[in-house]
């Protein structure tokens, strides 16, 4: 019997997102968590459901307002990192290992349902979109952090489809970055959807200094270079483009990260 394509993408970005230290990177996304949570409106006593949650940074700040908060993540290792940060901000989260396009609870539970560049890495959007609202209560609230692809990570997903073939099938990520692609999307299921905008800022000394971190905290851009190895030559041009990309988003020793936010109420 032919392996399905799908469960064995799922299972290689498990083994991905395991690579490195990710935690050490995702402490940058913390002003964004504060940002998403604030932009969705979540309030004490609210439930809330953190999608694609890796080490806890959204569920933990939904948590410290009072909210009653679930927070699910297709890697162990990240939940076993958000558990320690959840212990150390004294707040209490249902942590649950799971997929995005099979969240398991039941329908309308949640009164808001987030996503800090999670469900976007899910491979079927019409799936995800379904599964997110489906979990919403009517008149609930659905926000979530994504890439815009003309900018900074957007970019560099595009230079790495250009030297390390994408998986079949699976679409690419950055188009929940697309104001319109989200808005189809979301489609007549949503009313009221917004946008907005922020900076996500990484210090960095250089470029390379910038990579270096990158090369030893985050899976996806690990793989990628592992994948390159076996061609010295592919690999050069690769890191001579991507430096070059990150020095033109580099500024005052910051690596400039600019991300889309957006939020919608279920129909």
């Amino acid at each position: 019997m032919a392996e399905d394509p799908i469960a064995e993408f799922k299972a290689r970005q498990r083994e991905v997102w395991a690579l490195g230290n990710f935690g050490d990177m995702a402490v940058f996304t913390t002003p964004v968590a504060g940002h998403l949570v604030r932009y969705s409106g979540v309030r004490a006593g609210q439930t809330v459901l953190d999608v694609g949650c890796g080490t806890g940074v959204v569920a933990i700040t939904a948590a410290r307002l009072g909210a009653r908060v679930a927070g699910l993540d297709l890697t162990p290792s990240l939940l076993e990192q958000a558990r320690t940060n959840a212990q150390l901000a004294g707040v209490a989260v249902e942590w649950k290992e799971g997929d995005a396009e099979s969240l398991p609870f039941p329908d309308a539970a949640f009164d808001a349902v987030l996503s800090q560049f999670g469900h976007m890495f899910a491979p079927r959007p019409d799936v995800t979109t379904q599964e997110l609202l489906r979990v919403l209560k009517p008149g609930g609230r659905v926000a979530f952090a994504t890439w815009p692809p003309e900018q900074l990570i957007g970019r560099s997903f595009v230079l790495n489809s250009r030297y390390v073939t994408p998986p079949a099938g699976v679409t690419p990520p950055i188009q929940w970055g697309d104001v319109g692609l989200v808005q189809q999307r979301l489609g007549s299921a949503a009313k009221a959807v917004e946008f907005e905008r922020g900076t996500m800022g990484v210090p960095a000394l250089s470029p390379e200094h910038y990579m270096g971190f990158q090369q030893a905290k985050t899976g996806p851009f690990i793989r990628t270079l592992q994948a390159l190895q076996k061609d010295p030559a592919k690999l050069e041009a690769y890191t001579k483009e991507y430096l070059e990309l990150v020095a033109s988003y580099m500024v005052d020793n910051v690596v400039r990260h600019e991300y889309l936010l957006t939020r919608a109420i279920k129909a």
